[in-house]
């Protein structure tokens, strides 16, 4: 059977979940992709209160929908990042505000309350990002050494691993979405920071082309490398639009601004060759949700979310058992 088309709710949280629920049914959704924040997943309330943590997949289930994965990505940002400007602080409580290191304590807590979230909502896998200390240093000038570089890595692993032993106590794995501002942001560097953590299983890859393809990381190749360590799929597009003013850095111009260097795009309608993603994610064995993560600033949200769902299904089909002409000498 293809796999289950499911919808991440993050740009839609500010649509209460049983409205979304209803919308999401009528777009074609299997399922959806909860997002912590708004009120479609309170962690500390779902990792100390198991009947409200059920309600999560009882309302879905409801309106005919699944639920395969949460994702905390605000939180999982404030863990690594400096947090020394005001620009997370709508990330974290009011009283955080301000406060590097009291934002990243109550980062740190409400990614291990995810992990229990997870356990007692019945998913196994929670998405997310882990921020980065040395992000900001990527054009290393002022010169950074080496041993800096490291630093940031061994802090990473510093930080997360008490983190990770939460998500192993609760049989939960993190997905680390492979981001700019991340630790991880290619292939050199998720291997790196698979390394920095001794390659520990609770610890893997949200797949998203559409961060990929604008850097000029293959994807394909991304999935190959790390095949064992694809936990969950995000469907999001992007294109270039290089016009030799603009570059990939994007020019401190927004989203959807005429001129910026890449733009993403509603799935199909940017440069990601899908087709070899879905062969790709067939031969390594992944049978896990296809989640549309629906960005596009030049598109109405709820248009591209429908159109998005029809153009995933359409695209996916199940792996062969056989090759074609085994028939022939019957």
């Amino acid at each position: 059977m293809p796999r289950s088309v499911t919808l991440f709710t993050g740009q839609f949280a500010d649509i209460p979940l049983e409205t979304l629920c209803k919308k999401a049914k009528a777009w074609g959704y299997d399922g959806l992709e909860l997002a912590c924040w708004g009120d479609h997943v309170d962690v500390a309330r779902a990792a100390r209160d198991p009947a409200y943590a059920k309600t999560r997949k009882t309302m879905l289930a409801d309106h005919g929908l699944k639920l395969f994965a949460i994702s905390n990505h605000l939180a999982g940002q404030l863990v690594c990042d400096p947090n020394d400007d005001e620009r997370s602080d709508a990330f974290a409580p009011k009283e955080c505000a301000g406060n590097p290191e009291k934002k990243r304590a109550w980062a740190i807590q409400a990614m291990k309350d995810t992990a229990l979230a997870a356990k007692n909502i019945g998913v196994k896998i929670v998405n997310g990002f882990t921020g980065s200390g040395i992000w900001h240093m990527l054009y290393s000038f002022p010169p950074v050494s080496e041993a800096r570089i490291q630093k940031g890595f061994d802090d990473f692993a510093r930080l997360w691993n008490p983190i990770l032993d939460v998500f192993d106590q609760c049989g939960v794995r993190f997905a680390l979405e492979v981001h700019p501002t991340e630790i991880a942001f290619d292939i050199l560097t998720a291997k790196r920071a698979l390394a920095a953590i001794k390659n520990r299983k609770s610890f893997g890859f949200n797949f998203d082309p559409s961060h990929l393809h604008w850097q000029m990381v293959d994807p394909v190749k991304f999935l190959k490398t790390f095949a064992n360590r694809i936990y969950h799929v995000h469907m999001k597009d992007a294109a270039l639009t290089l016009d030799g003013e603009s570059g990939i850095l994007a020019s401190h111009l927004n989203f959807g601004t005429p001129g910026r260097g890449w733009d993403f795009r509603s799935p199909g309608r940017g440069q990601i060759k899908f087709e070899e993603i879905i062969r790709t994610l067939n031969a390594i064995g992944y049978n896990g949700p296809l989640s549309v993560e629906w960005e596009d600033a030049m598109m109405d949200r709820e248009h591209g979310a429908a159109e998005a769902c029809g153009f995933v299904k359409r695209l996916d089909f199940p792996k062969s058992d056989r090759v074609f002409d085994e028939a022939f000498g019957k």
